[in-house]
């Protein structure tokens, strides 16, 4: 059945949150594993790892003026599930059918050299994994993390899009909600990021630790102190070595 004037009837916010929250039961009854994205109040990201994902997208020409047409489907709550693996993300986005499209993005990993350098810069200046998970570093390596080319945020070209839908635009309102519930999933797990991109994240903060278990060694006098392993030294800073 055709639209009047070739458009779709307008569809109330509530309703499209409602038709949304109704997919996503529907979906976790054949797969316990959905994730949706949900917006909580006004902002799309509200931490550093978030924020800093939308700003390198939007900072592109080639992105800036197609992502605004999927900030209304995220935060109506039409991203139905989202899941990041190593450079790949895949969602399920509701449109105006009544089943939603499917979406895979591909995402090259981290040039390794330019990880090299990173990891290099970062030594001394980051304390604990707590502090990079939550974005608490010096501004120098906030610039140094969101250059473009040399940092960890992918560019346009290292990005591959594809979405179900008709739609022939490269990047369609389903695709461009997804990127924006990318940001959204950093805010909950930033250290996603590092699988998503294809680099460890323990690279960065594991030359600081050694030195400081280095150290603590050398200023202990304790007669007959014990050698620490490797793993009790990750443990005592919180890395998970399974990672």
């Amino acid at each position: 059945m055709g639209y009047y004037g070739g458009f779709a009837p307008y569809v109330s916010v509530a309703e499209r949150k409602k038709r949304a929250e109704k997919a996503v039961e529907k979906l976790k009854k054949k797969d316990s594993t959905i994730s949706p994205i949900v917006v909580k109040g006004r902002k799309i990201a509200k931490t550093w790892w978030g924020k800093s994902w939308i700003d390198n997208l939007e900072s592109y020409a080639d992105y800036g003026n197609r992502l605004s047409r999927g900030r209304s489907y995220v935060r109506h709550g039409a991203v139905l599930d989202l899941k990041i693996t190593k450079g790949n993300i895949k969602a399920l986005v509701q449109g105006s059918g009544s089943k939603p499209y499917k979406i895979d993005i591909e995402i090259k990993a981290l040039d390794q050299t330019a990880w090299k350098h990173i990891v290099d810069e970062c030594l001394g200046k980051i304390e604990s994994m707590e502090e990079l998970i939550k974005g608490k570093f010096p501004k120098a390596l906030e610039k140094l993390f969101t250059s473009r080319g040399k940092g960890l945020f992918p560019a346009p070209k290292e990005i591959e899009l594809q979405c179900s839908c008709p739609d022939y635009a490269t990047m369609c309102k389903h695709i461009a909600a997804v990127l924006y519930g990318v940001a959204v999933k950093l805010d909950h797990e930033p250290e996603i990021f590092f699988t998503l991109r294809g680099v460890n994240i323990n690279d960065i903060i594991s030359e600081t630790i050694s030195k400081k278990a280095k150290t603590m060694l050398e200023k202990s006098e304790v007669k007959g102190r014990r050698v620490i392993e490797d793993t009790e030294i990750f443990d005592m800073f919180g890395i998970d070595m399974d990672e």
